[in-house]
């Protein structure tokens, strides 16, 4: 990497659980899915992913459905997917805000809510996008 490489640091509310994401994210995105809106308990989730070379963590997590949290605080982080080499992390545990990132996909658009526009210049999903 150089010396220009974006590194992003984040973490868990208690602070037991660090982690960095080096570079640029493959993707940006939200999701309205079911699963997403109650892991948040918001309407949508915000994440981004990287490859999994590009990603390290430290501190316990433990990992509910393939989605890893903080055991002390509770804490989402991020879907660690070692068999498809990509780490899901979700927008709001970055330390930093606003990060500069802008979402590409919008998924299961089928379930946003109607006083939600659609991003400008997402790619809409009516539900997962094809394989």
């Amino acid at each position: 990497m150089s010396p220009s490489t974006p590194i992003r640091h984040g973490g868990c509310t208690c602070g037991a659980v660090r982690f960095e994401a080096r570079g640029q994210p493959m993707r940006v995105g939200v999701c309205h899915c079911t699963t997403c809106r109650k892991e948040t308990g918001s309407v949508l989730m915000a994440y981004a992913v990287w490859d999994t070379d590009d990603f390290a963590s430290s501190g316990e997590t433990r990992t509910w459905e393939g989605r890893d949290f903080c055991p002390r605080c509770g804490t989402r982080l991020f879907a660690l997917r070692l068999d498809e080499r990509e780490v899901e992390i979700k927008l709001g545990a970055f330390d930093e805000a606003p990060l500069g990132l802008e979402p590409t996909e919008e998924l299961w658009v089928k379930r946003r809510e109607p006083w939600l526009a659609p991003i400008a210049g997402a790619t809409q999903y009516r539900e997962d996008p094809p394989a």
